[in-house]
């Protein structure tokens, strides 16, 4: 099948999200859920009914991210050695410079596309820990753009979450959903 592409004399890069929208991480998020809590209560730091995202959130608030990274960045690691393709993947390579801008930690989003042979294709990776902040905050795909060469106009963001709109909102940077893509 193939995949409609933008116009791409309207854009200087494209920016991918990466799970869901190029690979699917092979990721037990519920496990990794459970695995923080434990660690947190392990560490002694009190733990309500709060989600993934939220407990990530706190932990940089409260100073205690280095545990909660690990937990996490250990599963993506995992998860990513056994990504499976979608079929987006299939627009690269293109004729603009591509990037990638996840919530995954830069690690495992670089062994996802290591493992489909896409890295040859993107010449820029920000993850959830390249940058002091992470999405939806505009910084990491505002990074991946620059570190592009392009302009936050000229450039397109392609994801597959309200939080991936929400970034490209915020950065001035054109988004497609990529379900609109198929």
């Amino acid at each position: 099948m193939s995949l409609p592409l933008p116009v791409t004399a309207e854009y200087d890069a494209v920016v991918y999200d990466l799970d869901g929208t190029l690979v699917s991480l092979a990721v037990d998020w519920p496990a990794v859920h459970r695995d923080v809590v434990t660690r947190l209560r392990e560490a002694g730091i009190s733990v309500d009914d709060e989600s993934l995202w939220a407990l990530l959130e706190r932990a940089h608030q409260e100073g205690f991210a280095p545990v909660v990274e690990r937990v996490i960045a250990a599963h993506e690691r995992e998860g990513a050695q056994a990504a499976e393709l979608l079929p987006t993947a299939g627009e690269l390579p293109r004729t603009v410079p591509v990037g990638v801008c996840s919530l995954n930690a830069e690690e495992p989003c670089r062994l996802a596309l290591a493992r489909h042979g896409l890295d040859e294709h993107v010449n820029t990776v920000v993850g959830r820990d390249t940058v002091e902040t992470y999405k939806p905050e505009p910084e990491p795909l505002l990074a991946a753009v620059e570190e592009l060469s392009a302009a936050p106009d000229r450039a397109l963001f392609i994801g597959d979450s309200e939080r991936d709109a929400r970034t490209a909102e915020r950065a001035g940077v054109a988004f497609e959903y990529v379900e609109s893509r198929s």
